[in-house]
């Protein structure tokens, strides 16, 4: 008897460990298999991209060689990036200031008509995907009609790019700040219902109950037991956007829907390389203030703030 219990054990972890290396040996196989499908994928993308095509180049001396597509072409990026650089000078950096930023009064105010843009379409896309957010979530749906309906509109409102939806827009409403609030708004409305509903569906769901159990209706479970635990990523998600969408703004002016975006193309068609790199570091500023007060905010809504 004592030799039977004493060999127990050992069988025991002989039988882990078999099972073990068979897990492992399974793991390590489906490992192997996923990268190899992923480093296939990578290769025939790259090829269908054209990362691997070979073209002529003229050398300085004249003479015509093969060179990789890639290689040959960072040159010329180069070339671009240095057009674009204005001639600066220490005694007369003032000057020099003053004509790289010429246009300074009409791009401050399309700098501002950007902002305003992407903080009116912000609003209304977060205002369209807070209240779809709670019907799209498996948890939260009253129904499975109500759930695939709400699911479908917010994939269609963000797999549609807002480029199209702004010249939608633009064909029905005309050229204006009207369609880029537009488009963007039902972009981040499709974001961030989708993003909305996956912070719903990982909610405890025990103060919902409770809330039914005392009487409330789906609405009263929403808002007693749902809104106060969603709220941080809600304010999370909801900044972020606000950062992407005045990006946005800023492009989708190429068809005609406002902001700086239309002066980005007129700079461009015109070949204006100076102005360009002006335009961009307007850009760039106001992404940079917005992204440090929005990290700010939301620091200070779900207590991160630095003592």
């Amino acid at each position: 008897m004592t030799t039977t219990l004493s060999t127990m054990p050992s069988a025991a972890i002989i039988d882990f460990e078999r099972a073990f290396a068979v897990h492992r040996n399974r793991a390590r196989l489906q490992t192997a298999l996923v990268a190899f499908a992923l480093v296939g994928l990578f290769l025939l993308t790259a090829d269908f991209s054209n990362f691997f095509k070979v073209t002529q180049v003229t050398l300085t001396d004249g003479t015509r060689a093969e060179r990789w597509i890639l290689l040959a072409g960072l040159p010329r990026l180069g070339e671009y990036l240095a057009k674009t650089m204005p001639s600066l000078s220490w005694e007369t950096l003032g000057a020099d200031i003053a004509s790289w930023f010429w246009r300074w009064k009409i791009w401050a105010w399309l700098l501002l008509e950007t902002v305003l843009i992407a903080f009116m379409a912000t609003a209304l896309g977060v205002a369209g995907g807070f209240l779809l957010s709670f019907p799209a979530a498996r948890n939260m749906a009253p129904n499975a009609w109500v759930l695939t309906l709400t699911r479908r509109f917010l994939e269609v409102a963000r797999t549609v790019p807002e480029l199209v939806f702004a010249l939608i827009f633009v064909f029905c409403f005309g050229v204006g700040p009207m369609a880029g609030v537009l488009a963007i708004a039902l972009h981040t409305c499709g974001s961030l219902g989708k993003l909305y509903s996956e912070a719903n569906e990982n909610l405890d769901m025990r103060p919902l109950e409770g809330v039914k159990s005392a009487g409330g209706s789906w609405a009263d479970q929403i808002r007693y037991g749902a809104v106060p635990q969603v709220l941080p990523n809600i304010v999370s998600y909801t900044l972020l956007r606000l950062e992407i969408n005045v990006r946005s703004s800023s492009i989708i002016g190429y068809v005609g829907a406002g902001g700086l975006g239309q002066e980005l193309r007129t700079t461009v068609s015109l070949q204006e390389y100076t102005d360009l790199s002006a335009l961009f570091l307007i850009i760039f500023a106001a992404v940079f203030v917005i992204d440090w007060g929005s990290e700010k905010l939301r620091h200070r809504l779900i207590g991160l703030e630095r003592t």
